[in-house]
């Protein structure tokens, strides 16, 4: 029988593997959009990580939830030096969803405040993306911009309280393992693991539409 873990990981592949791979990030990694591409998806992370975190806390206790909120995770100080360095001082002024991120942020809070279960779905996502390949964005950020090395620009993608990602990971997934849930409920899990991807990839089709490559690029 496979671990909890194991089976959010395989079940989500497919979705995994379609985020990662749009044309969108594809064309940003590749150098072939310019850095305000880059500050627009970084303020569409502003409002997914607002509603991962801001029902954090609140969650801190939930017998189910409560294990995996970690202070050494939180992304939104350093999501907003990286919007003031990208955006300039008065960056919240001009700052807007789009669609796609509203209605992404908006299941999120919604688990947070209704589903604690649900919302591990979210936080399992975003959180070990991050530590994983959050860290190629991170480098290829550095490459084709010039951030100073884990500083201004991508200090999203540094997490300063984790000095071993792997070991973290794995106790991560020990958690995952451990959740305090029965099978029809995992499942359900599992379905919001596979949704958090999809609202993903659709925040990164609405960039596409946002800044498209020209037919000869």
């Amino acid at each position: 029988m496979d671990s909890f873990s194991t089976l959010i990981r395989t079940a989500s592949h497919e979705q995994h593997v379609e985020a990662e791979t749009s044309t969108f990030m594809s064309d940003l990694l590749g150098g072939r959009l310019g850095m305000d591409a880059y500050a627009r998806y970084t303020e569409q992370l502003w409002f997914v990580y607002e509603a991962l975190e801001s029902g954090a806390a609140r969650l801190a206790s939930d017998p189910v939830a409560g294990p995996f909120i970690r202070p050494e995770l939180l992304r939104l100080p350093s999501l907003e030096q990286d919007l003031a360095h990208l955006r300039g001082p008065e960056w919240r002024a001009t700052l807007t969803a789009l669609p796609a991120t509203q209605a992404y942020a908006d299941r999120v809070a919604h688990c947070a405040s209704a589903w604690p279960a649900g919302y591990i779905a979210h936080h399992y996502t975003r959180y070990l993306g991050d530590l994983s390949g959050g860290q190629i964005i991170r480098d290829k950020a550095e490459r084709t911009w010039g951030f100073p090395r884990k500083g201004d620009g991508v200090r999203f993608y540094v997490f300063e309280g984790i000095s071993n990602p792997a070991a973290f990971k794995r106790e991560y997934r020990e958690l995952l393992d451990g959740i305090q849930a029965d099978d029809l409920e995992k499942q359900r899990v599992i379905t919001e693991c596979k949704r958090a991807f999809a609202l993903n990839t659709d925040v990164f089709r609405a960039l596409g539409e946002e800044f498209p490559l020209s037919a000869g690029a």
